[in-house]
């Protein structure tokens, strides 16, 4: 028994140290930091030479008309912690953003897990809610990283940034059609079925006719009412609330506002 139970405890404590070695820290702040953006890569060669300097120019060319900071980190992978957190926690620890603009916005890729966090500055939240950071993610990066094409992908999300901020964005939640199809058609088939009974109950008269047709103009009146749920629906903003972390980003602050996802 003593045997079983030292053998248990040593399993327990093996667990442990394990979990603990494969904790991963943040990255270091980089030397050339003070440029305060840019494309930071920690050993994944995620990008070519040639793309992430293109990354890079655009990203400083951006700062330095708009003094938005956008930066852009890809590491291996985050250890199991939660990619969100990860994420805050690089951009609280490098101070991405100017002290009095809170104006940094954060685009973390963890290679080996497939997962991504968009994370944005107080200054920035007002446009960059954590809505329009899930439509950027699920829209315009996760498409061309499922098909490997991660350059495009950090092309197309860090233009969706910027367009975000400078109100020209108009991304939209990406619906199946197919199902949407499908759904409107049953729904339609059903008006007609109910139509037909009540029709024929009201009899040859056409007092029945009349009740059989207003039923049916009440019915199709009310599908028509509600089919706003299958087209538009997204001009709300910041339907996702407030973001979960607190305390200071730098010298300016970041709430945890933004959004995470996969591919």
């Amino acid at each position: 028994m003593k045997n079983i139970q030292r053998y248990l405890l040593f399993s327990l404590l093996l667990i442990c140290f394990s979990a603990l070695g494969q904790k991963v820290d943040i990255p270091k702040k980089p030397n050339d930091i003070s440029k305060q953006t840019g494309y930071y890569d920690f050993k994944t060669n995620l990008l070519s030479k040639s793309e992430s300097e293109r990354i890079e120019r655009k990203l400083i060319n951006y700062a330095d008309t708009t003094s938005t900071q956008i930066v852009v980190v890809v590491v291996p992978t985050t250890g199991g912690q939660d990619v969100s957190k990860f994420a805050f926690d690089i951009a609280d620890s490098w101070g991405i953003g100017q002290e009095k603009e809170d104006n940094g916005i954060l685009l973390l890729v963890a290679v080996e897990d497939r997962k991504m966090s968009i994370q944005t500055g107080y200054g920035t939240e007002h446009l960059m809610t954590d809505y329009k950071s899930k439509l950027i993610i699920d829209n315009d990066i996760t498409p061309e990283f499922k098909t490997g094409n991660y350059y495009a992908g950090i092309d197309k999300g860090t233009t969706a940034i910027m367009e975000v901020m400078s109100g020209e964005y108009r991304g939209e939640r990406k619906r199946d059609r197919g199902s949407s199809f499908v759904a409107i058609m049953f729904f339609v088939l059903i008006i007609i079925l109910i139509t037909s009974l009540f029709s024929k109950r009201g009899g040859g008269g056409r007092g029945g006719r009349g009740g059989g047709s207003t039923l049916a103009d009440i019915l199709i009146l009310s599908s028509l009412g509600s089919s706003g749920g299958f087209g538009g629906g997204n001009s709300s903003s910041g339907g996702f609330g407030g973001g979960g972390f607190g305390g200071g980003f730098g010298g300016g602050g970041f709430g945890g506002g933004g959004a995470s996802g996969g591919w």
